[in-house]
């Protein structure tokens, strides 16, 4: 991709660019590095879409890093349940403790790179879009972009040391952060997985994939491998209107967030074990989420709570929406709020990571 190429995908984007919240217009001066390293770490493996809503919520709720640094934990953690991947939102509060305690956001690769929740890809971002560094932008879209500009057919993921090589010879040394957010609205808008419009795409006459006559099959992927099922029980009880909830510990999946009480997960069915208080626990349903790395099949089962469990909190079950639950609980909790008037059921939600 020469060039001129590159050229031409700045004017592309200088008329076409997405109008995002975080970003600043094409060619204007690098918006507030908070909004730009908060969108990146919303927009980790979630979609455009997905992360509007809470963006704006969490500006509105915090408007600047030394605002969020402030925080009650707790709230955070809340105001992100549903985003997926929770170990992003512990490294937010993290990582906005230490630029508070630092007095600014470092403005290259190197110092971004030793703040929590920041690697290679989310250094390199905000290092171009927040202070126009130049700096090798690649995140799924960039990589889907430049594999069918140079036809790499290595498959994935053993390619990526080469796409990114690639992408170093045509990233430019200026606007090095608008091209690399063209490249990311060319792969989301007309460089799409499926059904690529290579009729109205910027950089068409120097696409190799298109002068193969089939652009979609690049990348090259290998088949992905089954998931493993894991299988437990989430427990709903509730006692006077109120539903009996935990915090989950502060390490490993959904780390630090509100949740229904559970057994283990394990590769075959535990069978209720794991009850947080002996009661007349009654099947209501089951719930099927899907992580990263296994699919969990979880067992619903209620009961009315003995008046002397201590600990865990009270939440009004009418308000359970308001409890900032994950996406797997908040679907365990609807059948729990259901289930007076209704038989077992199942909710099949495919989720994220922690």
């Amino acid at each position: 991709m020469p060039v001129d190429a590159a050229t031409a995908l700045l004017a592309w984007y200088d008329v076409h660019a997405r109008r995002l919240p975080w970003r600043a217009a094409p060619g204007a001066v690098p918006t507030d590095p908070y909004r730009v390293w908060l969108s990146e770490i919303m927009l980790q493996q979630t979609s455009v879409a997905a992360v509007r809503g809470y963006f704006d919520r969490f500006t509105q709720a915090w408007p600047t890093i030394a605002d969020l640094a402030a925080a009650d934990e707790s709230a955070v953690m809340a105001a992100w349940a549903g985003l997926g991947y929770y170990a992003r939102a512990r490294n937010l509060i993290a990582c906005a403790r230490a630029v508070v305690a630092a007095g600014e956001f470092p403005d290259d690769e190197g110092g971004l790179r030793k703040l929590p929740g920041i690697g290679d890809y989310t250094a390199a971002a905000i290092a171009a879009i927040a202070f126009g560094r130049r700096a090798v932008v690649v995140d799924a879209n960039v990589e889907r972009v430049v594999t069918r500009l140079f036809a790499v057919d290595t498959p994935l993921p053993a390619a990526r040391p080469k796409i990114r090589a690639l992408t170093d010879t045509i990233t430019p040394d200026h606007r090095a952060g608008d091209f690399a957010q063209a490249m990311m609205d060319l792969g989301a808008t007309i460089c799409t997985p499926r059904k690529p419009a290579c009729a109205i795409c910027p950089v068409r006459e120097h696409c190799a994939a298109v002068r193969t006559g089939s652009p979609e099959s690049f990348p090259v992927k290998l088949p992905k491998k089954p998931r493993p099922v894991r299988y437990g029980t989430a427990f709903w009880a509730t006692r006077d209107g109120s539903s009996w909830l935990q915090r989950r510990p502060a390490r490993g999946l959904l780390g630090g967030m509100r949740a229904l009480a559970t057994g283990p997960w394990c590769a075959q069915d535990p069978e209720l074990e794991g009850a947080p208080f002996a009661a007349d626990w009654r099947p209501i349903g089951h719930v099927r989420h899907v992580f990263t790395h296994f699919a969990l099949e979880l067992a619903v089962v209620a009961a009315d709570a003995p008046a002397h469990v201590q600990g865990g909190e009270w939440w009004p079950v009418e308000r359970i929406a308001e409890a900032g639950l994950p996406t797997l609980f908040a679907k365990a909790a609807m059948l729990g709020c259901a289930a007076p008037s209704a038989g077992p059921a199942m909710i099949d939600t495919a989720g994220c990571g922690a």
